[in-house]
């Protein structure tokens, strides 16, 4: 694992966790963050049912209500508590003492991800070389019996479709995934269930942001997943992201000046950073 940078040198970093009924697993990912490379954890509790807003304050988070169900729907909570009323969007200062160049984490709270591989996953937007970092559970080996059979199948329709329609190279649509706060706000996201993660991936495509997969590792979560451990989770994931991934396309082939204008005036151009596919770097050791 990479050692810590000297802190005040680095880019700040907050940590985004959505959280349904998650009080068992909860604190066990927020005693396994490495918190010398994180200044901020935001815990958003989706409508639980249990305990989970009250170990998230018990292990130091800070925690939002969010009643509203929806992956993408509790995430921009997450960025509504930490830009202090409301994400801001693209040409717009950063709020509070989140600027341009710092980063967001996003990480699952069902003990699925190994929040120790945060360095590895950080690594290359500290350095500078990506706008936005995918945590691959597919390149880090994760077997049929942790990520369950319709979601490896998912990921494999869905990241072939996105390579056909769009030239976008991924190998996963995983959850565990930093990017940089300008980056973030030149994506304008607004996708509040399931397609948020497809969301990000197809914007950054078409806003040629600097994207690199790494290898993470991953477990069998604790507790049933509410997203594929039910036919209604499947059904409206897969509706979802094939909706975002054939909609896109339909909307780009029948009228390509669709897409908003500050899509259209890529990121990478505007910094003078290079543009591309996702590289996968040699992952680093442990």
């Amino acid at each position: 694992m990479k050692a810590a940078p000297k802190l005040g040198v680095r880019p700040r970093v907050a940590v985004v966790l959505p959280a349904l009924n998650e009080e068992q697993a909860l604190p066990l990912v927020l005693a396994e963050l490495p918190m010398e490379w994180v200044d901020e954890v935001i815990v958003v509790d989706n409508g639980s049912r249990d305990g989970t807003a009250r170990v998230a304050r018990e292990n130091g988070a800070r925690v939002v209500e969010e009643p509203r169900r929806g992956y993408g729907r509790a995430c921009l909570s997450g960025l509504e508590l930490l830009f202090g009323q409301r994400m801001p969007t693209a040409g717009e200062q950063p709020l509070g003492a989140f600027g341009e160049c710092d980063c967001v984490v996003f990480l699952d709270a069902d003990h699925s991800d190994y929040p120790a591989d945060l360095p590895d996953l950080l690594a290359p937007l500290l350095a500078d070389e990506a706008d936005m970092v995918i945590g691959s559970r597919i390149l880090g080996g994760a077997s049929l019996g942790a990520l369950l059979p319709q979601a490896w199948f998912g990921n494999k329709l869905a990241c072939a479709l996105m390579r056909i329609f769009f030239g976008a190279r991924h190998t996963d649509l995983g959850p565990f995934r930093g990017i940089r706060v300008g980056a973030l706000q030149h994506l304008e996201m607004g996708d509040e269930d399931y397609g948020w993660t497809v969301e990000m991936q197809l914007k950054a495509r078409v806003a040629r942001l600097r994207t690199v997969e790494i290898p993470v590792r991953y477990r069998a979560r604790i507790g049933e997943s509410k997203v594929t451990g039910t036919w209604r989770g499947t059904l409206g994931a897969a509706y979802k992201i094939l909706g975002w991934i054939f909609g896109w396309r339909l909307r780009l082939w029948l009228n390509p000046r669709c897409i908003p204008r500050y899509l259209r005036s890529p990121r990478s151009e505007l910094k003078g950073s290079p543009a591309g596919n996702p590289r996968v770097p040699g992952k680093a050791k442990r």
